[in-house]
């Protein structure tokens, strides 16, 4: 028989086996519950974190880098989705450096499992991301990645964009607790990410309030229409991150649109430009009064793109400068550069508002020259009046008067000093009735100007030509061209044109005329077969006769790509 303490010595270090797997247990969910309330204290301050910023860009990449921390992944990303809602339209990563970035090329675009997101908006857990059916491999350069957790981002009930991470540290899995700390962050992304866009939306709207305060006062205090159409263009494009900004007017008479300012991005191509309604962005937002979009204006099929200047630029959209009864009064173009996001219904509508704000302010200054204007004129008639009425008639009274006298004056010298006075009194007659006259003079037709009549003559060559050619015009050409030089530029390029047209067999041609104030210069460009040494010269001889006439030059040269390049240039007043 044993000794009868064994037994006693085995129930002793039973119960200290037992007990000590029980303290074991507890202390692996003392750890556990340590571990559940460290990261429940790290997903609160994570949501504290984003919930702080009100710039849209950095909270979404806050947004990341707290899933990244969460979760003890090593790249996070967050993809928003764009206004198809089949399209990445944005990428923000964290894990992977700008090298690496730049040697992987395009951010997604939301093809395979980035996609798979998109058309299924509800968290995704896997183990590889190779094995899933909708994966079909990286792009060359980026970096290996097997174990993937995404969960979608909503705003309103509509889904924003979604989190995508990969490669949990240590070589460990995604489990139920990173996706459901992943999931309770992106409703804090949401909310995040709604406070953002409603600051960034009433930043916007008081950017826009204080770019019609300004053009209102601009206008209400008279400053030229040209410093008003750059302020409109110059705003627009500022608010808007328009890489160019445009503004045309419609031309008189002509069913054209002149590009009045232009500025930003080769602003110089634009300037000047005479766009027909059916072939350009502004010319379809002018006619159909309604704005028109585009997501290349480059390679835009709607519109002509001789001249080129596009080059660079992508989005863009076109609206009219007022509507209604009304009707518009011109049109602003903004576009962004190749790789930019398009313009949204939000901004092209608030746009519209913006230029609506804008015609009414035009329609109040117009309306206050034309009050100023008629007190002008009325002040005129009284003027004509009383110089009729009163001023004449004593001088005429006081001309009788002398004649009268003259006949009693035996002085032969002072008679004939008083016959003298009274001619002079005869000639001030005549140049009072001549300012009278001067003062009652109403200005001329419409569409009688320079400008108008270049336009018509464009017009009329293109069924000739069998194209369009381009035309840009540039300065006061209405005001400071004589009519006289007026008509000689018109017969010049009828010429020019109809040169181009029998013997230049061109596919382009390209009308440029300008002035400084001092000089006006008209340019004709075509990129046909040039002027043959034995050619017939008798046009070229016509218009270099109406050049000397006026002072100035006929200059002929070839591009280096073929053509001819015709310059007439004459001084506006002779020398």
């Amino acid at each position: 028989m044993g000794s009868p303490e064994e037994p006693r010595e085995a129930r002793v270090r039973l119960p200290q086996l037992r007990l000590d797997e029980l303290l074991e247990e507890l202390q692996a969910r003392l750890d556990a519950a340590r571990g559940t309330r460290d990261r429940v204290h790290s997903l609160l301050e994570a949501v504290l974190s984003v919930g702080r910023d009100l710039d849209l860009e950095q909270a979404l990449h806050s947004i990341v880098e707290a899933a990244a921390t969460l979760v003890d992944a090593e790249y996070a990303a967050l993809g928003v989705i764009g206004t198809d809602g089949k399209r990445l339209s944005a990428f923000h990563t964290v894990g992977v450096t700008e090298e690496q970035i730049a040697s992987i090329g395009p951010f997604p675009e939301g093809h395979g499992i980035l996609g798979e997101l998109i058309s299924h908006p509800a968290p995704l857990r896997l183990v590889k991301i190779s094995e899933h059916p909708s994966s079909y491999g990286f792009p060359p350069h980026h970096p290996p990645m097997n174990t993937f957790l995404g969960v979608p981002i909503r705003v309103r009930e509509q889904v924003f964009g979604n989190l995508y991470l990969t490669e949990k540290r240590g070589g460990l899995q995604f489990d139920e607790d990173d996706e459901s700390v992943l999931a309770t962050l992106a409703v804090a992304a949401g909310v995040a990410i709604d406070n953002a866009r409603l600051y960034e939306e009433s930043r916007l709207r008081e950017r826009w309030l204080e770019a019609n305060a300004e053009i209102t006062h601009s206008l209400m205090s008279g400053r030229p229409r040209s410093e008003i159409l750059g302020l409109i263009a110059e705003r627009a494009g500022d608010i808007t991150g328009s890489a160019l900004a445009a503004v045309a007017l419609p031309m008189e008479d002509t069913g054209t649109l002149a590009v009045e300012i232009a500025v930003g991005m080769d602003a110089e191509a634009h300037r000047g430009l005479v766009l027909a309604m059916d072939r350009s962005l502004m010319g379809l937002a002018f006619s159909g009064a309604a704005p028109v979009t585009s997501t290349d204006v480059g390679h835009d099929e709607r519109i002509s793109l001789e001249p080129p200047r596009f080059e660079g630029l992508g989005p863009a959209v076109a609206v009219p400068i007022g509507t209604g009864e009304a009707g518009a009064r011109g049109v602003v173009l903004l576009a962004r550069e190749t790789g930019r996001p398009e313009f949204s219904a939000t901004e092209t509508e608030t746009l519209l508002v913006f230029a609506a704000q804008a015609a009414v302010a035009m329609e109040l200054a117009e309306r206050r020259q034309d009050a100023e204007q008629i007190a002008v004129l009325q002040d005129r008639d009284r003027i004509a009046r009383d110089l009729h009425d009163l001023a004449i008639q004593r001088l005429f009274a006081t001309g009788m008067t002398l004649q009268s006298a003259g006949r009693f004056i035996e002085h032969q010298e002072a008679a004939e000093r008083v016959v003298r006075a009274v001619d002079d009194l005869d000639e001030t007659i005549k140049i009072i009735r001549s300012t009278i006259f001067g003062l009652r003079a109403r200005e001329g037709g419409a569409g009688t100007g320079l400008r108008a009549r270049v336009v018509r003559a464009v017009g009329e060559a293109a069924p000739v030509l069998g194209f369009a050619p381009s035309l840009r015009m540039e300065g006061l050409l209405d005001t400071d061209v004589p009519g006289e030089i007026a008509d000689h530029v018109v017969a010049v390029l009828s010429e020019a044109l109809t040169n181009i047209a029998r013997h230049a067999r061109a596919g382009r041609a390209d009308v440029a005329l300008d002035t400084d104030g001092s000089e006006i210069r008209l340019t004709v460009t075509d990129n046909g077969v040039g002027i043959p040494p034995d050619g017939r010269r008798s046009g070229l001889r016509n218009m270099g006769e109406r050049a000397r006439q006026l002072g100035g030059v006929l200059e002929l040269g070839s591009p280096s790509e073929g053509g001819t390049v015709l310059t007439w240039h004459v001084p506006l007043s002779p020398e």
